[in-house]
């Protein structure tokens, strides 16, 4: 069997630069590409693999982007802030800015119309995502839709494999890749029942069997590295996108 190998997974290199870059982001508008690889100890070539990779076409427009987000900051309570602040308060725009851009019109109409159609629609979470799924959950039943939570990766696996077609799965997963959520979705996809996946790993294990992908963008850099607690903002914006939708095409 071939080896898979994913062209945009970042070398030990290329993520020493994503993440240099990322707690950085507030000097980036004032450094050259030559100007960033010496302070980040990078060749400009590994600088421009590693936002390709990330999606932008080069520095220049990774730049443009950046300082473009910075510019429509009001920083005025930010001057007497230092570095590290303004950095931790960037991160978070980015992500926010990023997964917004990252957001396909078609693909929202598309899960807005599959959650009007279902009878009952399954959310499976773990860990810090069910915080998600449990806001999701109480707007949606809120909206009159039926629908059920399941964080137990028992009751996961078990549930999956008996939902039939006329129903929906949403399925709210950081990196796209836990064990439970990923054999439920097998079955489900199985089971010919559409699946909406919200996530920010666009090659995960679920996606090959979700009907529907709604990516948002992560930011590498963590404040607990110690821990896999990493933000989940990106999953939350996606979902009041989704929910606001629902809410706009079901009262028209």
């Amino acid at each position: 069997m071939p080896v898979l190998i994913d062209k945009n997974k970042l070398s030990s290199t290329e993520s020493f630069a994503w993440k240099f870059i990322q707690d950085n982001l507030e000097i980036i508008p004032t450094l050259s590409i030559v100007e960033l690889g010496e302070k980040a100890n990078v060749s400009t070539a590994t600088i421009v693999r590693t936002l390709r990779k990330k999606g932008y076409q080069g520095y220049s427009d990774f730049k443009h982007d950046t300082t473009e987000v910075q510019a429509k900051s009001d920083f005025t309570n930010l001057d007497r802030t230092d570095s590290d602040i303004r950095s931790a308060i960037l991160k978070n725009e980015h992500e926010v800015t990023n997964t917004i851009k990252m957001i396909h019109i078609p693909d929202i109409e598309s899960s807005v119309q599959q959650i009007k159609r279902a009878k009952t629609i399954y959310i499976f979470a773990r860990g810090f995502s069910e915080l998600i799924a449990e806001e999701f959950l109480v707007k949606l039943q809120l909206l009159n839709k039926n629908c059920q939570l399941s964080d137990d990766p028992n009751i996961i696996r078990t549930l999956s494999a008996r939902i039939r077609s006329g129903n929906l799965v949403i399925i709210i997963s950081l990196n796209g890749e836990t064990p439970e959520l990923v054999e439920a979705a097998a079955k489900v996809n199985q089971n010919k029942v559409p699946i909406i996946l919200i996530t920010t790993n666009s090659k995960s294990a679920i996606g090959e069997f979700a009907s529907i992908e709604l990516c948002g963008y992560k930011s590498e850099t963590t404040y607990f590295p110690a821990f896999e607690v990493h933000s989940r903002l990106p999953l939350q914006v996606i979902s009041r996108v989704l929910l606001d939708s629902y809410v706009i095409r079901t009262e028209k």
